[in-house]
């Protein structure tokens, strides 16, 4: 057995770049342990690279703990999706197949030979003889890592993902991946917080805004690796067990990096909003990790502080001033490389205070998806002098979540910029639309000539098929351009939501309200329901339906999926409800099933007949979309909830006496809640409804 210790010595970056050639492709920060309470189980690990290369191995830590690890058989190979892996190859830590690492320490497996291409997904697999007593984990990981059950055994080097029952999205033990034999011959490294760790963005997509950076620096001749070394809830100024400070974890998260070229600093709002930290103690802390970082041979990039007006009751006016000062000395403190404005990216024209809109996730401190992007576009790539010949164009289409009807023209722009020194020249651009799906150009689709730091916009009036369904699609622009002699390319895409608008629902469904102005839409098996409404229980029964009559007979159900709501205020429901007329539910057999913002699913019925829902069960965080089921066996009602469609909870079940022997009424329903909220109305959207015998 092979007991290993940290392999990677406390050498100049550049120079242990040099010596090892290896480049980091992935990372992540490791930042606390549990027990997970298990024996003889393997875990699969996919993981995003950035940069491709020939060879590969992998890093291990298990710094957070006070015992040793044994890793019986470790493994890496192209993931074929999900948990399987096409052709995994078997890993060995100083010729062992095995290798324990004491408690504290780190490993690094030997090269084994795979290609690799950059921006790919590999999947490692670790196998853990007899009891894991602990775990050293980076918690939120936003990708699904996949595990054996208990005593699940030694799956290391599976090629099919069969073995792998059950899944959890923190990355375990492996805190890095590094290449070979590639074009890239250095990495970056993003030291942040939760922000940079992508909080917010889209699970299971790669969209954290290290993700965009490396995105953009594949399309460099001589790309680079980037490292995330995002850790939430993080600070300049000050750590907590499991969360040690920038300043801490400094020499193991960036100096000590295989590869690292530049260290992209993007801390600072933690420290300013709750951490109690001042302007002047975040500046300190940054001039020691730019001094630290530029003694090892590193470009430091600071990134400014972004806005936060919103998110709690964390900003003051104080604050704000402190947040200021720190900006003007990231731009302007003589102390780093150069900066990367994420500030001016995301924040509001007229008040910069809060983020923008488009940018923002909704709760005014994490970026949505596109928030993410502007954070990599704000970055300058020949800055970061970790990357050579790097296209100097690039195109980004707006509005950034365009909202569209079918068959009727909605205007989407692309605008490319000319980030570089020099011009570029026969600049074409083309949209890429869904099947079916027109525009039509207003202006010229390129420029012969586009100078340093011009722009050319070019919009299009693009217009849906009349039999789109409702949902979100992908709008993507290509740009081609010469540049230095070649042709070279970016590309950028967006998505739009085509919505509905009200029209007529068909037989046998049948509209119903008991609030003014209530509107419906069907688009095939589509329906959408906008309803005011100050509540559906209790006292109130005010809501809007599309029902069908005697649909559930006296065993059977429904079913719906509730793919979104929007507007009105966090209590607004919207679901299922069965009744003998649900035109009358005061005639007996009412109950519904809803989904709301505040309260999760929710569960209620009508237990004396007279028409008003009394019970309530349920409960948990709300999620769309949102499977739900009730059945009906007689009086005796069960409801049930669903994330994906095929694992069901069960939500509460109940007598309803006054339901009748032969067909209820089924059908959805939408109430805006608005009680606090006056005039709102809120929107349901519906991708499916069925009954049951």
């Amino acid at each position: 057995m092979a007991v290993l210790t940290a392999l990677l010595p406390a050498a100049p970056a550049e120079a242990g770049a040099q010596q090892q050639g290896w480049t980091g492709t992935w990372a992540t920060a490791q930042h606390a342990s549990y027990d997970p309470g298990t024996s003889e189980v393997t875990v699969r690990i996919p993981v995003h690279v950035s940069a491709g290369g020939t060879s590969v191995r992998i890093r291990l830590t298990n710094e957070f703990t006070d015992q040793p690890v044994t890793i019986g058989h470790a493994s890496v190979g192209r993931r074929a999706g999900g948990p399987s892996v096409s052709g995994p190859r078997d890993l060995t830590f100083g010729g062992q197949r095995d290798v324990t690492i004491p408690a504290g320490e780190q490993a690094a497996s030997d090269a084994v030979r795979i290609p690799v291409a950059d921006r790919s997904d590999l999947v490692v697999s670790l196998y853990f003889p007899g009891r894991l007593t602990h775990i050293s984990q980076h918690w939120m990981g936003l990708q699904t890592v996949y595990w054996t059950p208990d005593g699940g055994g030694d799956h290391a080097g599976d090629a099919g993902g069969d073995a792998f029952t059950t899944t959890d999205s923190t990355f375990p033990f492996l805190t890095g991946v590094d290449v070979r034999g590639g074009p890239a011959r250095g990495s970056v490294v993003a030291l942040g917080d939760s922000i940079t760790d992508g909080a917010a963005s889209t699970s299971e997509a790669n969209r954290r805004w290290p993700d965009y950076l490396a995105a953009r620096l594949s399309a460099c001749t001589s790309p680079a690796g980037v490292l995330n070394e995002g850790i939430s809830g993080n600070r300049i100024t000050a750590g907590t067990d499991g969360n040690p400070s920038a300043l801490e974890r400094l020499e193991r998260d960036v100096l000590s990096q295989p590869g690292a070229r530049t260290v992209i600093l993007f801390e600072g709002v933690n420290d300013l909003s709750w951490g109690g930290a001042t302007g002047d103690q975040v500046i300190d802390g940054m001039r020691e990790i730019a001094r630290r970082a530029h003694a090892r041979g590193l470009r430091v990039i600071g990134a400014t502080v972004v806005p936060y007006r919103g998110w709690g009751d964390y900003w003051t006016e104080a604050k704000e001033a402190d947040r200021q000062k720190v900006n003007a000395f990231v731009r302007d403190g003589g102390v780093f490389d150069g900066y990367a404005d994420f500030d001016k990216a995301v924040r509001d024209p007229d008040d910069p205070t809060r983020y923008a809109a488009a940018f923002d996730s909704g709760d005014h401190l994490h970026p949505n998806d596109t928030g993410m992007k502007a954070f990599a576009d704000a970055v300058d790539l020949a800055g970061l002098g970790a990357a050579r010949d790097c296209p100097s164009a690039h195109v980004r289409l707006t509005p950034y979540r365009p909202s569209l009807q079918a068959d009727r023209a909605t205007e989407i722009t692309a605008t490319v910029t000319n980030t570089g020194t020099k011009a570029v020249t026969r600049l074409i651009t083309g949209l890429r639309l869904p099947a079916g799906w027109t525009a039509e150009a207003e202006g010229t689709e390129g420029t012969d000539s586009l100078a340093p730091g011009g722009s050319h916009a070019i919009t299009w009036r693009v217009t849906p098929s009349s039999d789109t369904a409702w949902g979100p699609y992908d709008i993507g622009v290509g740009a081609s351009f010469r540049q230095g002699g070649r042709t070279r390319h970016d590309t950028d895409s967006v998505t739009a939501d085509v919505n509905p608008v009200p029209s007529a629902v068909q037989p046998p469904y049948r509209t119903f309200a008991t609030v003014e102005d209530a509107q419906y839409a069907q688009n095939d098996g589509q329906f959408a329901i906008w309803a005011g409404g100050q509540d559906l229980a209790g006292w109130k029964d005010e809501k809007a339906a599309i029902h069908v009559p005697d649909a559930v007979p006296a065993s059977g159900g429904l079913t719906t999926r509730l793919v979104g709501q929007t507007g009105s205020g966090p209590s607004a429901k919207a679901g299922i409800a069965v009744a003998n007329d649900l035109t009358a539910p005061e005639n007996g057999g009412y109950a519904v099933l809803t989904m709301s913002k505040s309260y999760g699913v929710e569960f209620m019925t009508d237990s004396d007949g007279d028409g008003r829902l009394d019970t309530w069960a349920g409960g948990g965080s709300s999620y769309h979309p949102a499977w739900l089921r009730l059945t009906r066996d007689g009086t005796a009602y069960t409801a049930y909830a669903s994330a994906d469609g095929t694992s069901w909870q069960r939500i509460g079940a109940a007598t309803v006496p006054s339901a009748a022997g032969g067909g209820l009424d089924a059908g959805m329903v939408a109430s805006a809640v608005n009680l606090n909220y006056p005039g709102q109305t809120t929107t349901a959207v519906f991708d499916s409804f069925s009954t049951t015998d």
